[in-house]
């Protein structure tokens, strides 16, 4: 066997996380039971999938209905700051319900904590779906739907911090890339989805004023949509889903948490310094490009659905490929190349895409690059995450280190707002896509090869300070 390069021995030499392969593992006749592997995997696809299209609900769907929410009297940066706060709201309650829900995945078990997470944001969507409006009951709309989306973060935060390390649990060693990219696509899918349907009721419906149909009622649609689905994966989890083999979950810790942050604090800031990069592309790309189609470039509202549906196609289509690729080359290697991609690909795409005057079809033909090159740091994470912590602390680790980094990239409008007077208010976001690539790149290099860790705790195995 081939050793490894100097720098991955490095990393795994100082790294208290790395493992040897264990002489029982997914790969071998007595790893886990292949179809209970792949009903795992699949939850935790359509778990991830309607996860993400609950959290893009507000950007894509509420951007037409604004009024509905808000005084027609506030100032347009009023307005935006507003819009953020909701899309924020969810995110800064992920890391909340990451620790919440971590700490009984560990200690309770993967399956169950996953049901009451899928349960309770699919009740709270459903319940943001009834809401009245800025005309019924004033500034307390705006407030409820704000408040709603921090308690459906919580149970967000829940889901993916059980359901991803249970597929991954079950997945084989040698697969471990591939079934992560297939869960982590079906998030760009969500949002392409999302488009797609947001841009069919813009077409169907008038949605011009604050009495049209879309503004009304038409908006709830996809919130209703967001519940059932919900209501659907609660029930494949339910009956189809099983906890991993105790090999795969290690011993149980009261406090998983406390061990987390005693044992594995380099683990924890290694991914923290990743995931915040990740994070900050993601909400530029997400979050903030439909605004500026809008705003600078002067994109009817359909037009703007319509390149977000290309730009998150085009991601999920390379999910798979950089899945792939992680498992190929080493997962180390795939962050540090993809961080510099991101660095100058998806930074120099947004810059030229905001100069471009080609309308519609420049737009379409740079978001094709921005989709690729901002947010396929997505594509193995699930993989690498889960491979960076022990077993009796992995859905703590992988939830804490996967939420917390999204705090800090929430605020992106404050930091956008730096810029005034240093640059045009269109080109700040790439700068901070150029960033997010060198935290992805910074983070990667930090951290130790993880492609071929064994999932199964070892105790003989020393840790290294």
């Amino acid at each position: 066997m081939s050793p490894l390069p100097p720098a991955e021995q490095h990393s795994a030499a100082l790294d208290d996380d790395a493992r040897p392969n264990a002489p029982h593992g997914p790969n071998t006749p007595h790893g886990p039971d292949t179809a209970k592997a792949r009903a795992a995997v699949r939850g935790g696809a359509f778990a991830y999938f309607v996860d993400q299209f609950d959290i893009y609900l507000p950007i894509v769907v509420l951007a037409p209905a604004t009024d509905y929410f808000q005084s027609a009297h506030l100032s347009a940066s009023t307005t935006a700051l507003l819009a953020s706060l909701v899309f924020a709201s969810t995110l800064i309650g992920r890391p909340l319900g990451a620790i919440i829900f971590g700490h009984f995945a560990d200690t309770v078990g993967r399956k169950r904590t996953t049901l009451v997470a899928v349960g309770g944001f699919g009740i709270i969507t459903l319940i943001t779906a009834c809401l009245p409006g800025h005309e019924t009951i004033g500034t307390w709309s705006v407030g409820l739907l704000i408040a709603l989306r921090f308690i459906d973060g919580i149970f967000l935060g829940g889901e993916y911090t059980t359901a991803v390390p249970l597929a991954m649990e079950w997945s084989p060693r040698h697969k471990r890339g591939l079934n992560a990219s297939l869960i982590t696509a079906t998030s760009p899918a969500a949002y392409a989805m999302i488009a797609a349907l947001t841009l069919l009721l813009l077409q169907a419906l008038p949605s011009a004023g604050l009495h049209s149909a879309y503004v009304q009622w038409g908006w709830r649609i996809p919130f209703v949509a967001g519940a059932l689905l919900a209501a659907l994966l609660f029930r494949y989890y339910l009956t189809q889903v099983h906890e991993p083999p105790p090999e795969y979950t290690g011993a149980r810790h009261k406090l998983p948490l406390a061990r987390l942050l005693v044992r594995y604090p380099k683990s924890l800031a290694q991914v923290f310094v990743l995931m915040t990069g990740t994070w900050l592309a993601t909400n530029m790309e997400a979050a903030v490009t439909p605004g500026q189609l809008k705003e600078h470039l002067l994109l009817s509202s359909k037009q703007v659905t319509l390149t977000m549906l290309v730009i998150n196609a085009s991601a999920a289509l390379s999910y798979p490929l950089f899945g792939l690729l992680s498992q190929r080359v080493g997962r180390r290697r795939f962050y540090i190349g993809y961080g510099l991609s991101v660095m100058v690909i998806g930074a120099g795409s947004y810059a030229l895409l905001m100069v471009s005057d080609g309308g519609l079809g420049a737009a379409l033909g740079w978001g094709v690059m921005i989709g690729v090159f901002t947010v396929g740091t997505f594509g193995p994470i699930a993989a690498y995450l889960t491979e960076r912590f022990p077993t009796s602390i992995r859905s703590t680790g992988y939830g804490v280190g996967y939420s917390l980094a999204l705090i800090a990239p929430a605020f992106y409008q404050f930091y956008l707002r730096q810029f005034d007077g240093f640059m045009p208010s269109h080109l700040a976001p790439a700068v901070l896509i150029a960033l997010a690539g060198a935290l992805i790149a910074f983070g990667g290099f930090l951290g130790p090869e993880t492609r071929d860790v064994d999932m199964a705790d070892d105790s003989t195995i020393p840790k290294l300070a």
